[in-house]
């Protein structure tokens, strides 16, 4: 294949984004298949979902926004339980019913749009209490049953309110050195978790010293930041608060350590659903701009408290460009007027209001997050978003500023802001796919796309997203 010249500006992370329209034809597309019922399923459906091992994940492979939400609403109609294992409601999946009526997950597992399907919150989570139950409410305003359905782990720890604040807080103290954060408190919280002196979801039993504890967290927060202040009143109304929370998140609360090994042993199917994705995950993620839990295969065996050889196969979702949310290095990012960035920016405000930085598909990157993870297969989502562009590039190499290659992906953000990358043009396609089913039916250039994907990567593509409705997609 041909290589375009090296490279992104190397100052391109450093750079803000610009500003980019939304495709208006795009948006009608995406809107037209969202309303589309589920179509019967298909052989090459039945296959794949069959095949599945009894515990497979659903983890994303990029800087989250992959779609992972989507996947996991299609696959839990086979699955007796979805659980979320890591991260709190920095998470947005977005999933669409039969009828296209759309959804915004932050904490209950995208599984419980299927009536069968028990949803599992597991201790490697963080829960903020007020926007959980809202969240149930939504759902059970529109017809969604929650009764019986979510269990929260008791070990799972509270986020509370004053999280919120401090992580803003955090990032004014930042400064020009900020991480992007959703500003939801998911950092202050795993931080308090890390240097045990956090409230789990089991002090909520104990509510005659759940105000001491409290009160520790908060004198602590008062302590470390100027802006940050608290008064006996604000200690006792919080406390009040709980109080009733307590009782109503009593019917949810589960040693789901036991209740997840219980259902390995009774033969149960169970599908784990990743929050945020490798490419955030604290030990494998561009540091310091990640998330504050572990969204890689690992998180699976310490967020819910089952063994490694429980797990199946793993899927990695990725999108067919890249985007990312807050500060960072984001080597193949497309900046200034390249004339593609509109076409690749669309659902930009699905889960919440932060722009996207938009660029390709990051080979290097992808190869690494699938050594880490071992995914037995890939779900490439947003096709569709390609179509119109004459060509399409994937970064495959990166290089130093002298040329040099660079066998893997590097932990030195310095290196990463200025290293160049080496792309490989493709072909684009014009007709729209949002309607394909079959894989044969892609255009010969989209096929040409996917399978270059797998064959760089080394892993098989076996789902292909093309819409945000459930039929959009193509079993491979």
């Amino acid at each position: 294949m041909p290589f375009s010249p090296p490279c992104l500006d190397p100052a391109a992370a450093a750079r803000p984004p610009a500003p980019c329209a939304v495709a208006p034809r795009s948006r009608r597309a995406l809107r037209v298949a969202a309303s589309v019922a589920t179509a019967p399923e298909s052989a090459a459906a039945q296959g794949r979902l069959e095949s599945l091992s009894q515990v497979p994940g659903v983890l994303g492979t990029q800087w989250g926004d992959e779609g992972k939400g989507k996947l996991v609403d299609i696959v839990a109609q086979r699955f007796d339980i979805v659980a979320r294992c890591q991260g709190g409601a920095n998470a947005g999946h977005t999933i669409y019913n039969s009828e296209g009526k759309k959804f915004s997950l932050h904490l209950v597992p995208s599984g419980i749009l299927n009536e069968k399907t028990m949803c599992v919150v597991g201790n490697g989570a963080v829960v903020h209490l007020p926007g959980f139950f809202k969240e149930i409410d939504g759902l059970e305003s529109n017809g969604i049953s929650c009764e019986g359905r979510i269990l929260v782990s008791d070990r799972a720890h509270l986020l509370f309110d004053f999280h919120q604040t401090v992580d803003g807080l955090r990032e004014v103290e930042l400064g020009n050195s900020l991480i992007g954060t959703t500003k939801r408190g998911i950092g202050p919280c795993y931080s308090n978790k890390v240097i045990r002196n956090g409230l789990r979801v089991s002090d909520l039993r104990h509510m005659d010293t759940f105000g001491a504890k409290l009160n520790t967290l908060l004198r602590d927060a008062a302590l470390r930041f100027e802006g940050f202040e608290y008064s006996t009143k604000t200690l006792k109304e919080e406390v009040e608060k709980y109080e009733k929370f307590a009782e109503r998140l009593g019917p949810y609360i589960t040693d789901t350590v036991h209740f997840m090994n219980q259902s390995i042993l009774q033969n149960k199917k169970i599908l784990v659903e990743g929050g945020q994705a490798t490419m955030l995950d604290i030990d494998f993620g561009t540091y310091p701009f990640v998330t504050s839990s572990s969204p890689s295969a690992g998180g699976i065996c310490t967020g819910l408290g089952i063994a490694p050889r429980s797990i199946g196969d793993l899927i990695g979702v990725v999108k067919a460009y890249t985007t990312r949310v807050g500060s960072g290095p984001f080597p193949t990012e497309l900046l200034g007027k390249t004339g593609d960035c509109s076409a690749l920016l669309e659902w930009s405000l699905d889960n919440d209001s932060r722009p996207r930085r938009c660029g390709w598909l990051d080979i290097v990157a992808l190869k690494y997050c699938c050594q880490i993870n071992g995914f037995s297969s890939l779900n490439l989502t947003k096709l569709d978003v390609l179509t119109g562009l004459k060509e399409v590039k994937l970064g495959i190499a990166y290089c130093t500023e002298d040329g040099k290659e660079i066998e893997s992906f590097p932990a030195d953000l310095d290196l990463l802001e200025k290293i160049k990358v080496k792309y490989e043009v493709l072909p684009g396609w014009e007709d729209d796919i949002s309607s394909v089913r079959n894989y044969s039916d892609l255009p010969e250039t989209a096929r040409l796309y996917v399978e270059r994907i797998e064959e760089l990567v080394g892993i098989p593509v076996h789902y292909i997203g093309v819409g945000p409705g459930r039929d959009a997609l193509i079993y491979k």
